[in-house]
């Protein structure tokens, strides 16, 4: 099975490619250029694994919360993609994702993404489960989630030292991991061969990001009124 994963989450975009037991894998520190790199690193990948597109079997991105430009510029091509290929898609939460590598550990971990305006996007987990839904929450209102659960949490993701600087006099029972930065392709890969992502791949295709806040455009519309 060959199969394509594309994180634009994140300023730190990453791509990878599986094949069959072979893995290629690209990363770079995209800033807001997702859209110059996305397809340069998918044909790059596919030129280094020696297959065509026509070849692959499944793609699979972010799913959100995180850059609305990003996910939206991921999504616009997986989709795009898989539809010219007649292959299936699908999108995964951008904080399981993250999570998924720490499935493993006996650790409560909080991936975290800096969501601006004072506030993370972030979710607890421990033993590969969620305990808890994503928020879109300011310092305050996480560190009262961590203390209901009564376990030490370990914060990693890229915006986890803002937040632990943030959280530090807030809440007694929190460390800031290593590995604070990297893209998250591979752990798409991983997810999408050991759990049933493409499961009703066809109505897959009609979903969008799960962006969680409104856009400020959104947020601006909301607040005119007419006379």
């Amino acid at each position: 099975m060959n199969l394509l994963a594309i994180d634009t989450a994140t300023e730190q975009f990453s791509a990878a490619l599986a094949c069959g037991s072979d893995t290629w894998h690209f990363e770079a520190n995209a800033g807001l250029r997702h859209s110059e790199l996305v397809i340069g690193s998918i044909d790059m990948l596919l030129k280094t694994a020696a297959i065509r597109q026509e070849e692959l079997s499944g793609i699979v991105c972010m799913g959100g919360p995180g850059s609305f430009t990003g996910l939206r510029i991921g999504f616009s091509t997986a989709k795009g993609l898989a539809l010219s290929l007649g292959i299936p898609f699908a999108a995964i939460p951008t904080l399981d994702c993250m999570a998924w590598p720490f499935s493993s550990l006996p650790l409560t971990v909080a991936p975290v993404l800096d969501a601006k305006k004072q506030a993370f996007f972030c979710a607890l987990y421990r033993d590969g489960k969620r305990l808890c839904p994503d928020m879109d929450a300011g310092p305050d209102e996480i560190a009262r989630t961590i203390a209901e659960k009564k376990v030490p949490v370990t914060l990693f993701g890229p915006g986890a030292p803002l937040l632990y600087e943030k959280l530090s006099p807030l809440a007694a029972d929190i460390t800031l991991g290593k590995g604070l930065r990297w893209g998250n392709a591979l752990a798409l890969l991983e997810m999408a061969k050991e759990t049933d992502v493409f499961a009703n791949s066809g109505s897959n295709y009609f979903i969008g990001p799960e962006y969680i806040r409104k856009s400020d455009a959104e947020l601006m519309g909301s607040t005119v009124t007419c006379s």
